[in-house]
């Protein structure tokens, strides 16, 4: 980490189909040994799997899902006193925005089925509904935090 100034901040790109900044940053966070192109076709068909199966827009299912996983707060280790104490603390926008997905490609890619293309659109489809493991993992770090509100005071 820089001791002279904060790194600047890159702009991501809106996506080309959907003109979507969400959809970009879904399309990296699927993407393995730089093969955007695959991720591309796993997301995007992803979307149109959604468009098949429900009545909504696959744009307004996948902000809905990502709006249904995001933390507002989560915990951090501190170490006071010879003792370890789990602080919960507010996230920032950004990082629980990358929360968010990350959760929501590893409950994908940790779903059983058939091809990643219909894992991604059944958690997708699930996390809009308030359900699934993604909104159950977020649960539960809201669920921790909520635990250990006593140790807030310690927060730095």
């Amino acid at each position: 980490m820089s001791r002279r100034s904060q790194a600047a901040k890159r702009e991501t790109p809106a996506d080309a189909k959907y003109n979507n900044v969400i959809v970009t940053q879904l399309i990296n966070k699927i993407m393995k040994d730089g093969k955007k192109s695959t991720a591309e076709k796993i997301v995007y068909g992803a979307m149109s799997t959604i468009e098949g199966r429900e009545s909504t827009a696959p744009l307004t299912v996948l902000s809905q899902a990502v709006r249904n996983a995001t933390p507002q707060l989560q915990v951090k280790s501190r170490r006071i006193g010879g003792a370890t104490y789990q602080v919960p603390v507010e996230i920032r926008p950004e990082r629980s925005l990358s929360l968010a997905i990350r959760w929501l490609v590893a409950a994908a890619r940790a779903r059983q089925g058939r091809s990643m293309i219909e894992k991604l659109a059944g958690e997708l489809s699930d996390a809009s509904h308030g359900q699934g493991a993604t909104v159950k993992k977020r649960d539960d770090t809201h669920r921790m935090a909520e635990a250990n509100r006593a140790f807030a005071h310690y927060r730095w």
